[in-house]
C-alpha cells in the first residue's frame, strides 16, 4: 500500500524522510520509483536518522517504513561491485567500547537504539530490507505485503547476520526454509512463523501501526521502555543467573524513581501518567 506522511522534514537528506509527531519519529525510505532499493546513501541516511531520533528527548517511539509501493525490495543492484575499502568508510561499525559491538554493524543497530523501533512493512520487503527489519523491536505488516530473503535465487547467501536473527525469530527449521528456497510469503504466514508481530489489511496498517506507537509513547515510561529492550536484546548473550543478576541491579533503581511515582499516582487518580523524559 502507498504511504502518506504528515508534514515531513526532508531537509539534509536525500533518499528519506524525517518527520516528528506526537513523540514519533517516522523515517521513510524515500525512493518510491525505485521500489526503496538500499544503497550506500539510504544506508547512512537511515542510520544517522536512527541515531538522531533515539537521541531527541521529545521522541519516544520510531516508526520505520518505505514510501510509495514498497518497504525495500533489497539492494540496489546498481550500486554492487563498488570499492568495498571505501564503502565501509562510510557505513556504520563498531566504534563505541562501551557498547556491545554486536549492534554496531551495518545493519544490527537497531537494538543499540533506546527507544522501541516499529517496522511497518507496507509492501514489499526483500533481502537487506528484511535484514534490517528483522533487527527492529517490533514488525507490522501488510496482509498483502510480499517477504522474502532471495539470496539463494541469486546465488548469494545469508548476509549482515541474516542466518542468526532470523533463526532467533523464527526457529532453526523456518529459517532454514527461508533462506534455502528463498520462497515468497506474505503477510499472514509471516505471522504465522513469528517473523512478524502483526499482519494487518492494507488499508488499515498506518492507522492500526500509529495508535500502537502512540499508545507507547502516551502511556508507557520511556525509561521502562528502554530499559526492557535493552534487557531483551541482551539475552542471546546471557545465561539465566546473569540475566537475573542484571535486573536485580535495576530494581532498586525503578522503585525509588520518579517514573514508578508518577505510574502508581497516575493509576491511582485514573489519569494519563505524565512520565518525565528520558535519554
Amino acid at each position: 500500500m502507498a504511504i502518506e506522511t504528515n508534514v515531513v522534514e526532508s531537509k539534509g537528506y536525500e533518499s528519506i524522510l524525517y518527520d516528528v509527531k506526537d513523540r514519533i519519529a517516522t523515517i521513510t525510505i524515500n525512493r518510491p520509483e525505485q521500489l526503496n532499493t538500499w544503497n550506500d546513501m539510504v544506508a547512512i541516511e537511515v542510520y544517522e536518522a536512527m541515531q538522531r531520533a533515539g537521541a531527541d528527548k521529545g521522541v519516544r517511539v520510531i516508526i520505520f517504513t518505505g514510501a510509495g509501493k514498497a518497504f525495500c525490495a533489497g539492494g540496489d543492484i546498481n550500486s554492487f561491485g563498488g570499492d568495498p575499502h571505501q564503502l565501509m568508510t562510510k557505513l556504520p561499525r563498531p566504534f563505541d567500547m562501551r557498547q556491545r559491538a554486536d549492534w554496531q554493524t551495518r545493519c544490527s543497530y537497531y537494538p543499540a537504539i533506546p527507544k522501541p523501533v516499529i517496522a511497518m512493512l507496507n509492501g514489499a520487503t526483500v533481502g537487506i530490507g528484511l535484514i534490517h527489519a528483522l533487527f527492529c523491536d517490533i514488525r507490522f505488516v501488510a496482509e498483502d505485503a510480499t517477504i522474502t530473503t532471495a539470496f539463494a535465487r541469486r546465488g548469494l547467501t545469508a548476509e549482515y547476520g541474516m542466518a542468526w536473527i532470523l533463526e532467533r525469530h523464527v526457529g532453526h527449521a523456518h529459517a532454514l526454509d527461508l533462506l534455502l528456497s528463498g520462497r515468497k510469503i506474505k503477510g499472514r504466514e509471516a505471522e504465522r512463523m513469528g517473523l512478524v508481530n502483526r499482519a494487518i489489511p492494507a488499508e488499515q496498517l498506518v492507522e492500526e501501526t500509529y495508535a500502537y506507537a502512540r499508545d507507547l509513547a502516551q502511556n508507557c515510561s520511556p525509561r521502562s521502555m528502554r530499559v526492557m529492550k535493552q534487557q531483551l536484546w541482551e539475552v542471546p548473550f546471557q545465561t539465566c543467573h546473569e540475566a537475573v543478576m542484571s535486573a536485580g541491579l535495576d530494581m532498586p533503581v525503578a522503585n525509588q524513581g520518579p517514573d514508578y511515582k508518577e505510574g502508581i499516582a497516575s493509576f491511582m487518580e485514573k489519569r494519563r501518567p505524565d512520565f518525565p523524559d528520558d535519554v
